[in-house]
């Protein structure tokens, strides 16, 4: 009888240890790292690996930069290797084919060293292609990374591209991208068509939450520009992205669109320090950290009130801290003001990029700026009015910083506008409806 209570305990503390293997083996798997999700492929990657079908035996002209890839390989490569396409023409948008031209610099006509083809400035005398430049061509096709701003001129020159592709008859394919900041923001000041520039051409949002081939549609849809309704209009679209996807959710890698804005953090940041461009400030080119840092050749004391005002409205999102930093002449940054002094300002770090509001950020920024410029009696703060105009897309804002408005009074002033701007452009959303969260 001992025997057998003695194998009975035997068997039940092995059933117990296999148990105890088993949990902890559970544990383990729990813990391992999830296998990571197939990146999103951009429509480029889409549209060859499908060998080009739908260019199949057209002649095309290629409005792209130094983000036209298709996996590792550049676009215009692929397309001058394809054997049913003839990529006759080459369109650079600001920056250059290469994207190493410096903000708002002329970009020159040149000729591409890999493929012989000619590329033509889209950013110089001409902003948008000659009939001449389009003469024998059966398409259009335009890829090239965008930032979800308003201001960012590469939809800008797509926008001038369809209207010139329409007249010349031409088909206009647009090869979709994700929008970085993600497909359900949209805010600012909704642009009054007065305020109409190259810096801002159509009546949207600063930040639109649509991707570059649902804007194309939305041009379209709305008309915003002569002649864009009769044209042949397609776009091939991503697979694997979904409106809530910011840039780190996509998988793919941070290939800079411009050269000041070396990091997605940037990008994100962007769409409201770009604001500073209009005022007597460094937005931090000409440094590591563009329009994540401003600089006011101002006291360290000075500094520190203006982060005590900023840290005070717990802006969501972000943290705000004092810097100090010298600008330098660099790559993509020539020549950059305050260029060799010395200047104190403060930094903005991203700390929830989901919680982030982007032109809110730069509002209360610029709006705690202004005050501080006030009280030191800088009257010469707003040092490009215009150009502050132009960006915001309304003359409202710099008349409701002159009077004091508070930044809660500026920024219900676009709220009604926003929301029926989200309205409208449902019927060009690719990628199902969108989030409510803002």
């Amino acid at each position: 009888m001992s025997v057998l209570l003695d194998l009975l305990r035997v068997w039940d503390w092995g059933r117990r240890g296999l148990l105890l293997l088993g949990m902890m083996a559970a544990m383990l798997v729990g813990c391992a790292p999830k296998e990571k999700t197939a990146p999103v492929r951009v429509g480029a990657e889409v549209l060859a690996q499908n060998d080009f079908a739908s260019l199949s035996g057209q002649r095309v002209g290629l409005i792209a930069n130094h983000t036209t890839r298709v996996d590792t390989a550049h676009l215009a490569d692929r397309l001058a290797a394809a054997p049913t396409v003839e990529l006759e023409a080459i369109f650079a948008p600001e920056h250059g084919f290469r994207g190493t031209v410096g903000a708002g610099k002329a970009v020159e006509d040149d000729r591409d060293s890999r493929t012989g083809t000619p590329v033509y400035s889209l950013y110089g005398d001409t902003r948008r292609p000659t009939p001449e430049m389009l003469a024998g061509l059966d398409a259009l096709v335009f890829d090239v990374q965008g930032v979800g701003a308003r201001f960012y001129t590469y939809i800008t020159t797509m926008g001038l591209s369809m209207q010139a592709a329409a007249e010349a008859e031409l088909s206009f394919v647009v090869l979709d991208r994700p929008n970085p900041l993600g497909g359900a923001h949209a805010d600012g000041f909704v642009l009054e068509p007065a305020y109409s520039s190259f810096v801002g051409r159509y009546p949207i949002p600063i930040t639109y939450g649509l991707t570059i081939g649902e804007l194309a549609r939305y041009i379209q849809a709305e008309q915003l520009l002569p002649g864009v309704g009769a044209l042949d209009l397609s776009v091939v679209e991503m697979k694997g992205w979904s409106r809530d996807m910011q840039w780190p959710d996509t998988g793919r890698d941070w290939r800079p669109p411009s050269p000041n804005l070396p990091t997605w953090e940037t990008a994100l940041l962007y769409p409201g320090m770009c604001f500073f461009e209009g005022v007597r400030v460094s937005e931090g080119r000409g440094t590591d950290a563009p329009f994540r840092q401003i600089g006011v050749p101002w006291s360290p004391a000075a500094a520190q009130q203006v982060v005590d005002t900023l840290r005070a409205r717990n802006l969501a999102g972000v943290a705000v801290d004092t810097t100090a930093f010298t600008p330098r002449s660099v790559p993509g940054a020539p020549a950059p003001r305050f260029e060799g002094e010395r200047l104190h300002g403060f930094e903005v770090r991203v700390t929830d990029r989901r919680a982030v509001e982007p032109v809110k950020v730069g509002l209360h920024a610029l709006h705690a700026l202004h005050q501080r410029a006030q009280a030191r009696g800088d009257t010469a703060f707003v040092s490009r009015p215009d150009h502050l105009t132009r960006l915001a897309g309304t003359d409202r804002l710099l008349t409701q910083l002159r009077g004091g408005a508070s930044p809660e009074a500026i920024i219900a002033s676009w709220t009604e506008a926003v929301s029926a701007f989200r309205d409208r452009r449902t019927p060009a959303l690719l990628y199902g409806v969108e989030s409510a969260r803002r």
